[in-house]
């Protein structure tokens, strides 16, 4: 993961994402990655449960 930080309190899931952070373009070039999750990931502690995230912003 890049820039993404998840933690679970009960039923609640909370994401953080620093939105200062750049990482590079995408693989198209259109946009400017600031966190993603690299694909399907199991939330902390809940496995079964599974989350994608993209955060971007445009060139």
């Amino acid at each position: 993961m890049k820039n993404v930080e998840m933690s679970l309190d009960g039923n609640i899931l909370t994401i953080k994402v620093d939105v200062t952070k750049e990482f590079g373009p995408s693989s198209s070039g259109k946009t400017i990655i600031i966190a993603s999750t690299e694909g399907n990931v199991g939330v902390p502690d809940r496995e079964e449960v599974k989350i994608g995230l993209n955060v971007y912003k445009k060139k």
